[in-house]
């Protein structure tokens, strides 16, 4: 339930009734606006929100059995019961329309679709996304739809993961029957979610789902069949979907900064990017792996065909970034490649992960990188926000000043971008809620809106009145 006085809170804050409002009401227009027509939205998971892990027919997912094995998860607990968005959705959308924010990413649970992987589509779980794309609607709020955001199902895996060419093709069928079923409302479409981190992570260092350590060439292949499953996913909702549907990735680029902001840094942090995503945005959008990514990986390399890479190179309408942190400082160099990567010192700061360094200027470099290497044309910033020690005051309220701090540098360094034309559509802020945050568990907290998890009530914190005036003027505030 929400806490009491919820919503009045939120109007309170709007209103100027409250310290917040006092803190953040300004009269003057603000010189950072954002352009007309930009999308300003909030972005959940589904093993993260939904819970109702084993309701309504739905499969055991690579998560369930990743945080059900001991040590795997930080405070030991799952994701069974999320922050119970199943039940929930109609507060949680009330949530968003007081906010303000007329766009919603979520993704959609494969297991939840089909408990398999393949063969026939469970209804009730069908049932759960018409409910809540019918609910955002009436909301006045516009559904953005994420295919895969690591859940694989646990069938799948047990016939190999994503280390078998035969998930590429499954997430293809997967892909065509939710465009079938869902884009008579749902317009907007992103295939997979954070390639780079659920590849590096889950098959690579093993510490999210489902804990493997691979050997290069293994390795190499699982990212191969992760790219060719976005390109047969797009393929597909080309095919099934209704006319004007788009469709596009979600990924959290790798994104290197010139050091130092002149022309021969600049023009070294974009080779240093383009090639940093060899594996993923860059065989993507150019369909071809990169001379220095093979050269390598050597006889490790994956194993692909003529056709594969037309496959994965299939037309987007947009590109999604996730954007945290800065990947790596870059400066020019004589050497090759040109460019030389700058050592992170141990004071860098960083908020309450140790992996989030703060790098506000990340929200520009990412689109101007995309738009300028590979002409991108619309960009979506798909997650941005941090977690924070957040703890609730006397009055119940967290005061999250940090997180304020976060996104309003980050925002202005969005509105940099914007303001010299980079082609960003649309903003989804990270997170809506507070939720089970993958191997931290709950004990990292992302969210706009607090949740206490032995009740599941929901009380924004003063982030969420940060951001619901920046949503109603359309500017960084």
């Amino acid at each position: 339930m929400l806490a009491a006085g919820s919503f009045a809170t939120l109007g309170a804050f709007a209103s100027g009734r409250d310290l917040a409002a006092r803190t953040f009401a300004v009269d003057q227009p603000s010189a950072l606006r954002f352009p007309d027509g930009f999308r300003w939205g909030t972005a959940t998971s589904a093993y993260q929100v939904e819970g109702a892990a084993r309701e309504d027919g739905r499969g055991p997912s690579i998560w369930d059995t990743f945080s059900q094995t001991p040590g795997r998860i930080r405070d030991g607990s799952t994701g069974d019961a999320g922050a119970d968005h199943y039940h929930r959705y109609k507060e949680d959308v009330a949530l968003m329309k007081a906010l303000g924010t007329k766009a919603y990413r979520f993704s959609i649970a494969w297991p939840r679709l089909f408990p398999d992987g393949t063969g026939a589509l469970n209804p009730k779980g069908l049932a759960f996304y018409d409910r809540l794309v019918d609910e955002l609607l009436a909301a006045g709020i516009e559904p953005y739809a994420t295919l895969y955001h690591w859940d694989l199902p646990q069938a799948l895996q047990d016939k190999g993961g994503w280390q078998a060419r035969d998930t590429a093709l499954a997430f293809g069928d997967y892909a065509a029957e939710v465009a079938r079923r869902l884009t008579d409302r749902v317009r907007h479409v992103f295939t997979l979610n954070e390639m780079l981190t659920f590849v590096e992570h889950g098959y690579e260092s093993g510490v999210f789902a489902p804990g493997l350590k691979l050997e290069p060439a293994a390795l190499h292949q699982v990212r191969h069949h992760a790219v060719l499953a976005h390109g047969l996913a797009v393929q597909a909702v080309r095919a099934q979907g209704r006319s004007g549907t788009e469709i596009g990735p979600a990924e959290n680029m790798m994104i290197a900064l010139p050091a130092v902001e002149t022309p021969a840094h600049v023009r070294a942090a974009e080779a240093a990017t383009r090639e940093m995503n060899a594996p993923y945005l860059t065989v993507m959008l150019e369909g071809r792996y990169t001379d220095a990514y093979l050269a390598e990986a050597g006889a490790a390399a994956p194993k692909f065909t003529a056709r594969d890479l037309e496959i994965i190179a299939s037309p987007v309408d947009f590109v999604g970034l996730n954007v945290y942190t800065p990947g790596h400082y870059v400066l020019a160099s004589e050497a090759e490649p040109g460019w030389a990567v700058v050592p992170m010192p141990a004071s860098y700061p960083r908020m309450a992960s140790d992996w989030l360094t703060i790098g506000p200027e990340s929200l520009y470099w990412a689109p101007r990188h995309a738009a300028r290497l590979w002409g991108v044309k619309d960009i979506y910033i798909t997650e941005n926000g941090t977690s924070a020690a957040d703890r609730p005051g006397p009055d119940g309220v967290v005061y999250d000043i940090d997180r304020v701090m976060y996104l309003r540098n980050y925002l202005t360094q969005l509105q940099r971008a914007t303001a010299e034309g980079v082609p960003v559509r649309g903003y989804f802020l990270w997170s809506l809620l507070d939720n089970f945050e993958w191997a931290d568990g709950y004990a990292t907290r992302f969210g706009l809106v607090h949740v206490d998890y032995a009740t599941q009530r929901r009380t924004p914190k003063l982030s969420a009145s940060f951001y619901r005036e920046v949503v109603a003027r359309n500017a960084v505030v």
